[in-house]
């Protein structure tokens, strides 16, 4: 940007240096022509007899002005010169005489610059002849060419001055401008250098509203789905790690008490270690399971018949135990917009919960209804009723009830059927009711069309 704007002052200024400077020059080089004018209309209508006599005459009428000199050569030497205060005297110069007298020896006038004793002049010399008089003289008109551009060498030096305090300034706020708009960056990449693996929870703050804030909030954005995705992961460990250590003890455990020579033993042993590896398969695949669904769900939202939905649940359902009486006492007669696939596999993973902590036989409940602007689904059981301690927990990864629960099941299928009401922007709870535990699963309602909620 300096260089940038410094070339720019140099063609400026420099443009318009050169410019005025050959504007003054031919100005004096105007002056200097009209001064041979001048001097034969003065030789002319002076009358003269001699050459001497016009020279005179010239050099009287023909006054010098601000920063210039005239003078008359007779016989190569200076012999007339006006009166009053003259402010050069190239006159005085021997050398510039005799170049005058050179230059002049064919009678010609004769035009150009010379440095002189009194500085640097543009003179014009004048050869004067009177008919009748075989002499000649000469007459000179200088025009001090510094004095002439001193007013615009030092304008130039003024600007120059000025351009570069300009440049000085212009450097200092371009740099506090520049490290002001770069801060966040800087920030950024020290932000970057410092986040690990371990610890990716600092994030940089966001000053304006710029580009670069813009950029600021969109690398918070990617720390904090960095940040979820590392937790996630640890979580996923450390889930792994506590669950599976138990059915992997139970196993060693046996396999070092079992006595090899008794078939029954073995037997045995080899029963309860088939069945903690049913359980362990299940255990993972819950958890990848969860692992998936806890990413950022996108639903595939169509258009469901809620009813029909809840109808098709409950007949799927009903494979899971026909020991159960599988009924719906209400269903939404709505049209609505959700992921049934989602829904379905919620709905399910809540009956077989039923079925597993509920009582053997029994009557299971599988019921969608419209709440004001809500959705919900609610699958009931007549088993025993949730401690209240404990409604919270239940929904946790590996979280399990204290009550009726006992210690089946991996104690993620719950928090399964969180993260897909979360995925539709609800949630999922249990609701108290006399005569066993319901879960619910609360969604907005987002219509297709809806009719009256009617009795199946």
């Amino acid at each position: 940007m300096l260089v940038v704007a410094a070339a720019g002052m140099v063609v400026a200024g420099g443009t318009a240096y050169l410019l005025q400077r050959e504007r003054t020059l031919a100005q004096i080089d105007d002056r200097l022509a009209s001064a041979v004018n001048e001097a034969d209309f003065i030789a002319e209508n002076a009358n003269p007899t001699t050459y001497a006599e016009a020279l005179t005459a010239i050099v009287q009428r023909l006054r010098p002005g601000t920063d210039e000199a005239t003078f008359a050569l007779v016989d190569g030497r200076t012999a007339i010169v006006p009166g009053g205060d003259i402010s050069i005297h190239p006159e005085r110069d021997p050398a510039f005489v005799a170049r005058i007298g050179t230059e002049t020896a064919d009678a010609v006038v004769v035009r150009g610059t010379a440095e002189t004793t009194a500085g640097l002049v543009r003179y014009v010399a004048i050869p004067v002849a009177v008919a009748g008089d075989s002499a000649t003289g000469v007459f000179v008109v200088t025009v001090d060419l510094r004095a002439r551009l001193k007013p615009i060498d030092d304008a130039f030096v003024t600007f120059a001055i000025v351009a570069a305090a300009a440049l000085v300034a212009l450097g200092l706020v371009g740099w506090g401008v520049a490290g002001r708009l770069l801060a966040p960056i800087r920030r950024l990449r020290d932000t970057a250098a410092r986040i690990t693996a371990s610890d990716v929870s600092e994030r940089i703050d966001v000053v304006g509203a710029d580009d670069v804030s813009e950029l600021t909030i969109t690398v918070n954005d990617m720390l904090d789905r960095l940040e979820s995705a590392l937790t996630g992961q640890r979580q996923l460990l450390d889930d792994v790690g506590h669950e599976l250590k138990t059915p992997i003890t139970i196993v060693r455990g046996q396999l070092e008490l079992m006595q090899a020579d008794d078939a029954a033993d073995v037997a045995s042993t080899r029963d309860i270690a088939i069945d903690e590896l049913d359980r362990m398969n299940g255990l993972v695949r819950d958890i990848s399971e969860l692992a998936v669904i806890n990413r950022p769900l996108h639903p595939r939202l169509e258009a469901t018949d809620v009813a029909a939905l809840t109808a098709s649940v409950r007949t799927k359902a009903s494979a899971l135990s026909p020991a159960h009486e599988w009924v719906t006492s209400r269903s939404a007669a709505v049209v609505a917009e959700l992921d049934p696939a989602r829904i379905t596999q919620a709905l399910l993973q809540l009956a077989a919960n039923a079925v597993t902590h509920g009582s053997p036989t029994g009557r299971i409940e599988i019921d969608s209804s419209v709440e004001g602007d809500r959705l919900v689904f609610r699958v009931s059981n007549d088993g025993p009723a949730i401690a209240p301690e404990s409604a919270a927990r239940i929904f946790e990864r590996f979280g399990r009830g204290t009550t009726g629960r006992g210690i089946a099941g991996s104690g993620l299928g719950l928090a399964i059927v969180t993260a897909i009401a979360k995925g539709h922007g609800g949630v999922a709870r249990v609701e108290p009711r006399v005569g066993g535990p319901t879960f619910a699963i609360d969604i907005p309602l987002v219509l297709a069309s809806q009719s009256e909620e009617i009795a199946p």
